[in-house]
């Protein structure tokens, strides 16, 4: 999208690329190494790394891709920020919800699933979860995580449970081992959802907001702050387009056949 915008990387603007891989002890420092290159803003992507610029500089511009920044802490007014941040949100915990409906929707008979989360980032979104579990008449049990060598023991501890699915926080850590995540629950029979990668992973159900969008959204953001707008100034956006992504060969690997209505609502069929 920058490039669209007239940037050219080397010619016109340096791009300064720091990536935490879901180690969150890791996003301080590398926020703080930014700052100290002297950028002309700042990007973060998820809600740590939202948190780790804000602290990190007061006078840098922010552009931010995250989840309910409200709820996050970071701002408290979408229209007008105020400081040093802007960019572009979603809501979190009713994209959760939504999950754990498309997977009654896919598996009546389930009646228990596993909550996936991360231990190093605090469950804000919790008590949604387990209202939207209540009113579907599920259980939702929490499996905390705290790096991806516990997830073996952990899925084993989920079949030892005799537990029905498994969902899974939007969380870094987690988008970065999705592939090895479904293929745990594949391996134990169990459907899963997370979010819209998820199912391009191999997970049997995606559901979030449209990241490409998001990134194009922040980009337009730092065009602006490029050109001498205040971040304070400029309203944050709320994500419009959500996806839907239903994985069909997992669907068959699980015995599972999913319901016309729901296919018709699909954004993506990974066949």
């Amino acid at each position: 999208m920058l490039r669209q915008l007239g940037y050219v990387e080397g010619k016109n603007i340096v791009i300064e690329v720091r990536w935490a891989e879901g180690q969150y002890d890791r996003l301080s420092a590398l926020a703080s190494e930014l700052v100290g290159l002297h950028v002309a803003v700042l990007v973060a992507s998820g809600a740590k790394a939202t948190v780790a610029a804000k602290r990190a500089t007061t006078t840098i511009p922010i552009v931010m891709e995250t989840g309910d920044a409200v709820a996050l802490g970071v701002v408290t007014n979408l229209a007008h920020p105020g400081g040093n941040l802007t960019g572009w949100t979603f809501f979190g915990p009713e994209l959760g919800a939504k999950r754990l409906e498309l997977l009654k929707e896919i598996s009546p008979s389930v009646t228990q699933v596993a909550f996936l989360v991360n231990l190093a980032d605090p469950q804000r979104d919790l008590q949604v979860m387990e209202t939207a579990a209540k009113s579907l008449k599920l259980g939702l049990p929490l499996f905390p995580v705290r790096g991806p060598e516990e997830f073996d023991s952990t899925f084993a501890a989920i079949v030892t449970r005799r537990i029905d699915a498994v969902i899974v926080q939007g969380d870094t850590m987690f988008a970065v081992n999705a592939k090895a995540i479904a293929g745990l629950a594949v391996k134990h029979g169990l459907p899963s959802a997370g979010i819209a990668e998820f199912a391009d992973a191999g997970g049997l159900i995606g559901y979030g907001a449209d990241l490409l969008e998001g990134h194009r959204r922040a980009a337009i953001y730092v065009d602006k702050v490029l050109k001498g707008a205040n971040p304070g100034d400029l309203p944050i956006e709320r994500a419009t387009k959500f996806q839907l992504v239903i994985n069909l060969k997992t669907a068959r690997s699980l015995g599972l056949t999913i319901p016309q209505s729901l296919l018709l609502r699909t954004d993506k069929i990974i066949q």
